[in-house]
């Protein structure tokens, strides 16, 4: 059974520790100047929502969690380049959660210490996820869904920050604000304008200075030109325009943890119990957000994460962040791809960007106060409107893509109406169906050929060639590939149904099938009763024991009641080689085959030798060997000198060809009269493959040196014999030739 691998806590500490480069301090200066007015802006967002007086609190904790998050999770993580700062994911659920606690009648005080503990058990569920090995689920979510997902938040945001935009009160909806322009506050809707219209066209003028920072500063600039004509907006109390002071200095910042994590013993059992669901939420779209830009991450940069590492370092960041009164945060997509551009190197570029954002709360803090809430709602407006993937538009164009536009459709609209997690699971239900609808017209029939087209790779003389080509219209071959569901069963049947009723061998090979669910297994039940009904024969071949995915699919078959002990109408063989050759036994007639009733065959008998006189050939077998091997055997080795000549006495031979990854592949059987091993003898070459004895086996075994002796008394028998080796490998090559041309064909 196949288990995921599971991290490791030893492997938080890497023996390998990474080191400096001018590069990564570039580069986490750059993703800091991104990342740290984002970051304020998302922590005024949801503690703007529990009270507009809370502004300043959320801003410091936007500021704690970029600087917490780029230290500790950059760190633990070990991502290579990635930058790890509060996030719209997060922003968008605990603002949410706020406001549902506000119309609830909760106190601020109570609200901001729930934030907190969901922002740490959300963390301890990242931890968790990262420590059972789950991380690696990210690469089965379909495009469409987390397409949607992004789209979702992008929405999401830009409507938690109109009413921020246009200045008017945070306990009105954003409907309710766009219907009510008496609500509105004209200076703040400029200043916000102003913010959006520089940082969206900031990129057309210069790409050294991000577009986020230009547009705080044009923002600073609209307000300062109000400032000159409004005296109220020169002082900070009272004004409910900007941000206000925030409490960095050390007494400050102690205070306001110890008054956050006083209230802890409010918290009842049925308080944590409804934070749960919440929770998980956050750290389901935290993993997600983290890991999504990680994959986009080592596309860039060809380097391979861990994802459950990042998981980890991710959730123990998280936990440290909200102890520390600071916001929850996840692995950011614009400020990495910023900080790789300016030339980022290690995950050091990540520790970086929390150093520097820790210096710019330290030396900037009265700066930060003069903030206008409107420019930081004008920043999240651009970064909502660049989360709305416009790609799946192109989705309308084709009817096949139609429904997978409909998936992203649902997505946002369950995530609008409902919550981002259930938008998820919404959209991944609606893949799943999709996905089934897909296969349920599809075939799993890889190739359908008739016997004659695709023969056994023993080699058998012309007469019984004649035969199996007159009747190999009698037997029909079917590979199927893929997973046999009820999804696809229907159509299955369909290819199957009119060969069942009109051959006598009906072979399946099942070597490129790797799951079979149980109306699949049904579906062959009933093959097997309709080819009984005609006394026909159901032969299978290539069912996997221990495939990729650790199914035993022979035993799971068996268990479905396909075959018994004493079935006669079902056949099992190792592989689609061996089938057929039975069916060839079969058409030609002969007995179930059993080496023990086997008599030797003598060189008199067999067609190479045919013709020649009795002293000839007592004078050839007198220079032979006769040599005896067990089934399994290894006759001779890839590599070994080719300098014997083999014939078949009883038993038989397989040749296999050595592939890479230390595989073998049959390539060639031989029987009863057959020759082998004449090609290494003739060119002189090592042997290109290795000859196994299948039963037990007798060979006649002639080398070169008794071959030499054998041409000086015997001109002609040598002359003969090597026209005879030469015509039968141009037969031999020719079948081999016409076998490929047909699998080309299907």
């Amino acid at each position: 059974m196949a288990h995921r691998k599971a991290f490791s806590l030893q492997r938080l500490w890497p023996t390998e520790r990474p080191r400096l480069t001018p590069g990564d301090v570039w580069g986490g200066l750059a993703a800091m100047l991104v990342a740290f007015p984002a970051a304020i802006a998302f922590g005024v967002t949801v503690y703007g929502a529990v009270a507009p007086s809370y502004a300043a609190y959320g801003a410091l904790a936007g500021i704690v969690g970029v600087v917490v998050m780029g230290l500790v999770a950059s760190w633990l993580g070990g991502t290579e380049r990635l930058i790890s700062a509060p996030c719209a994911p997060a922003a968008a659920v605990l603002s949410a959660f706020a406001i549902q606690m506000v119309q609830r009648g909760d106190s601020p005080d109570l609200i901001v210490l729930m934030l907190v503990v969901i922002g740490m058990l959300a963390g301890l569920m990242q931890a968790g996820l990262g420590l059972i090995g789950l991380g690696g689920l990210i690469k089965y979510i379909p495009y469409p869904v987390v397409s949607g997902y992004l789209t979702g938040v992008g929405l999401i945001i830009i409507g938690s920050q109109i009413p921020r935009l246009l200045g008017a009160p945070d306990t009105l909806g954003w409907w309710e604000v766009l219907r009510g322009p008496a609500t509105w506050d004209w200076r703040a809707l400029a200043i916000g304008l102003t913010t959006a219209l520089v940082a969206t066209g900031a990129q057309r003028v210069t790409k050294k200075v991000p577009g986020i920072i230009l547009g705080i500063l044009a923002g600073l600039l609209a307000y300062g030109l109000f400032a000159l004509f409004d005296p109220s907006l020169r002082v900070l109390p009272g004004n409910s325009l900007v941000i206000g002071s925030l409490a960095i200095a050390g007494d400050g910042f102690l205070s306001l943890l110890v008054t956050r994590w006083s209230g802890i013993s409010h918290l009842g059992v049925d308080l944590i119990a409804g934070m749960l669901g919440v929770a998980l939420t956050l750290a389901a779209l935290l993993s997600i957000d983290t890991l999504k830009t990680c994959v986009v991450l080592d596309q860039l940069t060809r380097c391979r994460h861990e994802p459950n590492r990042e998981l980890v370092g991710q959730g123990i960041a998280n936990m440290v962040s909200n102890a520390l009164g600071g916001l929850s945060g996840a692995g950011q997509m614009g400020a990495t791809l910023v900080g790789l551009n300016s030339g980022s190197e290690s995950r050091m570029a990540g520790v970086m960007a929390g150093v520097f954002a820790l210096a710019a709360a330290l030396l900037f803090s009265a700066f930060f106060a003069w903030i206008p809430v409107s420019t930081l709602a004008g920043i999240l407006v651009v970064i909502g409107f660049r989360m709305i993937d416009r790609a799946p538009l192109q989705f309308l164009r084709a009817r096949a893509t139609v429904l997978d536009f409909g998936v992203v459709a649902t997505v946002v609209a369950v995530a609008l109406t409902s919550s981002l997690i259930a938008a998820s699971a919404a959209g991944v239900a609606l893949a799943m169906v999709l996905f089934v609808r897909a296969q349920i017209g599809s075939t799993a029939v890889r190739h359908k050929m008739l016997l004659r087209q695709s023969p056994s790779s023993w080699h058998r003389p012309e007469p019984e060639l004649a035969i199996l080509e007159a009747r190999g219209d009698e037997a029909v071959i079917f590979e199927l590939q893929g997973s046999l569901f009820f999804g696809n069963t229907y159509q299955l049947y369909t290819d199957l149904e009119k060969e069942i009723s009109t051959r006598s061998y009906v072979i399946i090979d099942l070597r490129r099938v790797q799951s079979i669910d149980v109306t699949a297994a049904h579906l062959f039940n009933l093959i097997r009763d309709a080819i009984r009904e005609r006394g026909a024969k159901l032969v299978l071949s290539g069912i996997q024991e221990n495939n990729p995915r650790g199914r035993n699919l022979h035993e799971f078959l068996g268990l479905n009641g396909l075959w018994h002990a004493r079935s006669t109408t079902v056949r099992q063989f190792p592989d689609l080689d061996a089938a057929i050759a039975w069916v060839e036994d079969r058409l030609l007639g002969e007995a179930e085959y059993s080496v023990d009733g086997e008599a030797p065959m003598l060189l008199q008998d067999m067609e190479i030798f045919a013709r020649r006189k009795v002293e000839t050939l007592q004078d050839l077998e007198a220079c032979m060997d006769i040599r005896t091997y067990q089934a399994g055997d290894i006759i001779y080795a890839h590599g070994q000198p080719g300098d014997e000549l083999y014939w078949v006495r009883r038993g038989s031979v397989r040749l296999m060809a050595q592939l890479p990854l230390g595989k073998r592949k049959s390539v060639a059987s031989f029987g009863r009269g057959d020759f082998f091993g004449s090609l290494a003898f003739m060119d002189g070459q090592p042997r290109p493959n290795d000859a196994v004895a299948v039963t037990t086996t007798e060979l006649y075994v002639l080398t070169r040196a008794k071959f030499n002796e054998v041409t000086a008394m015997h001109k002609q028998l040598a002359a003969d014999l090597a026209y005879a080796m030469a015509r039968t490998l141009a037969l031999r090559l020719r079948r081999t030739e016409s076998k490929l041309t047909m699998l080309q064909e299907y």
